[in-house]
């Protein structure tokens, strides 16, 4: 006859000794400093745009390279800034 008794699992898949933070259980981020420094990256990006290089915005009349760059990267921080923000927002409806 097969006994009534359940079988307990482990109380932890993961072993603590491999990642201490699973004894205490916190396994989170920090989403608001990381927005916080993101938006600051992209403002810092953008602000060097104005410098003492001769770029369109410095007076220089032509389009640099570095500008581009300075300009794909600010802009590419902010659309995954905004996708993370989106996330978040709706990540409780799942």
């Amino acid at each position: 006859m097969a006994s009534t008794e359940l079988e307990k699992k482990p109380s932890q898949a993961i072993d603590p000794a491999d990642e201490p933070s699973v004894e205490w259980g916190w396994h989170g981020g920090f989403p608001k400093a990381t927005q916080i420094a993101g938006w600051f990256s992209v403002f810092a990006c953008l602000i060097m745009l104005v410098g003492n290089h001769q770029g369109i915005i410095s007076g220089g009349g032509q389009f640099k390279t570095e500008d581009m760059w300075l300009i794909i990267i600010a802009a590419g921080l902010a659309v995954g800034l905004l996708i993370d923000l989106r996330r978040r927002k709706t990540a409780w409806r799942r």
